[in-house]
């Protein structure tokens, strides 16, 4: 009997999180599609403006700010999706979605190290996020050339990245996944938040700690791999 009341909880639990979910991304939808109207109005002046007036400071300092409103409104959008529970894996390639996710981002002179590969069961798009998020977070934070590794885990089933930067303070690991935490003036904070809730609706669990030489370090472990 008590078995079946903290089955029934726990199922009365998960759906009350799933609908929170379904609200918290129809309203981040309903944002942005009501942002980015006015964003896309904005733009098209400024595009004309600047044909006026090629040399004006104002509107070069202008298009940064709506790149950034953009940026902040994708991962909006992102981070209210990432919740759900993944229904779709398939095989995946870990050091071939790594490259690839690589080649996506800004890197700047940052090196990528992929030692080793494994196929791994994943949502390939949202374990897309996860490196993406990772690989920025490293560049944002360790340097513009830092070095990035990633690999398979040593005995567990899991992988990780990690670099060579200044790496995370001890006393602020437990809170850098947490929404809206950065400590970089032109970050948004939901980069690592964006991945803590990938990795959770894989299953999976996150690791922070320092690399083999002084960098911030993720571990994701609970990975079930392909034969």
């Amino acid at each position: 009997m008590e078995r079946e009341v903290a089955a029934e909880r726990s199922r009365l639990r998960q759906a009350d999180l799933r609908r929170e979910r379904d609200r918290l991304e129809e309203f981040a939808s309903v944002v942005s599609h009501d942002l980015r109207n006015p964003l896309n109005v904005v733009r098209g002046r400024i595009d004309l403006a600047r044909r006026a007036h090629p040399e004006d400071e104002h509107i070069e300092a202008a298009e940064p700010a709506l790149d950034r409103m953009d940026e902040i409104i994708d991962e909006t959008l992102t981070l209210a999706r990432e919740g759900k529970s993944v229904d779709d894996a398939g095989d995946v390639d870990l050091a071939e979605c790594a490259r690839e996710c690589w080649s996506r981002v800004d890197t700047a002179d940052a090196t990528l190290r992929a030692d080793g590969s494994a196929t791994v069961r994943a949502d390939r798009d949202r374990l897309s996020h996860v490196f993406e998020n990772l690989f920025r977070n490293s560049v944002e934070h360790g340097g513009r050339d830092v070095t990035v590794r990633v690999g398979t885990l040593d005995g567990a089933d899991g992988f990780f990245v990690e670099d060579d930067g200044v790496g995370i303070p001890t006393d602020r690991v437990d809170e850098v996944c947490e929404t809206g935490v950065t400590s970089s003036a032109d970050g948004t904070g939901f980069g690592l938040a964006i991945v803590d809730r990938t990795v959770d609706a894989h299953g999976w669990e996150l690791r922070i700690g320092e690399g083999d030489r002084g960098g911030a370090r993720f571990e994701i472990t609970g990975v079930d791999r392909s034969e």
